[in-house]
């Protein structure tokens, strides 16, 4: 009796843990959907946590007209879904030369990558901007994209090594005496086996290139190509923030997100799990 009533204590004190999460970290986003229907003169003459005295509907079809937001989604589309698709494919290929084929260089190489990993944005603005205007790259859609993608490579690189080194080498010797190069041999078994953590660089990548803000505006001048956190941030600024406005251009840029993880919640669950136990 004791221990079934332990047990049943522990469950209860682990289901209040998670239900405070779950409630801590849906609350934000349901209170800045309420938020968005809200006036700027509502929203700082009446209670920040109340509901709206009079639903304002206005600030979202402003937003989107004022806020040229059908052309930052398409920005940030392209960048997201090109950023994506590189990281992963580069990073699996890095990882399956560092862990399973023997170069002098290769730990040298893997170094690089590693030490790129204690590199913060903000250390290499000035040096990256000069680097991309002496190119002649600078306002264009690669002078985006070749920083998104190689600032992603460093910890892809890094957790697909350590992935890829957890496979058995019986594998890679049964495809080379059956005439497989390493081409192949990484397309046909080390590329599939690689899915629980190309689910998860998938997510972080995502997610880090969609809210991407400061290299948007250092390595672009014009609207034409700055992505949705660019034009969030058109309606706040130093003299001033429509909150009304900046809510709903807020709550804008999260549906994608929210919309990929609905879609992708099972394969992103099994994904982190994964990553997370091979590492």
């Amino acid at each position: 009796m004791m221990e079934k009533a332990l047990s049943i204590f522990s469950k209860v004190i682990l289901y209040t843990i998670l239900i405070i999460f779950t409630v801590l970290a849906i609350y934000p986003i349901i209170w800045l959907f309420i938020q968005s229907f809200k006036s700027t003169q509502s929203y700082l003459t009446t209670n920040k946590l109340a509901l709206p005295v009079e639903w304002f509907f206005d600030n979202y079809p402003f937003v989107w007209t004022h806020g040229g937001f059908s052309v930052f989604i398409v920005n940030s589309v392209i960048y997201t879904l090109i950023t994506v698709f590189f990281v992963v494919l580069l990073a699996n290929m890095a990882g399956f030369g560092f862990a399973k084929i023997n170069f002098k260089i290769s730990k040298w190489l893997h170094g690089l990558f590693i030490i790129g990993i204690l590199l913060t944005i903000q250390s290499i603005l000035i040096p990256l901007f000069l680097m991309v205007n002496s190119v002649g790259l600078l306002n264009t859609r690669l002078g985006i994209l070749i920083p998104y993608i190689g600032l992603g490579l460093p910890m892809a690189v890094y957790l697909c090594t350590d992935f890829v080194k957890h496979i058995p080498d019986e594998l890679l010797e049964s495809a080379r005496i059956d005439g497989a190069g390493y081409l192949r041999t990484f397309i046909s078994i080390v590329f599939p086996m690689c899915a629980p953590v190309s689910v998860t660089l998938a997510i972080i990548t995502f997610t880090g290139t969609w809210n991407e803000f400061i290299l948007m505006n250092l390595l672009t001048s014009g609207d034409r190509l700055k992505s949705i956190p660019a034009a969030v941030g058109r309606f706040a600024g130093s003299l001033g923030t429509d909150y009304g406005r900046l809510f709903a251009a807020l709550s804008i840029s999260l549906i994608p997100i929210l919309i990929f993880y609905m879609i992708f919640r099972n394969q992103i669950t099994k994904g982190v799990t994964a990553g997370a136990v091979k590492g």
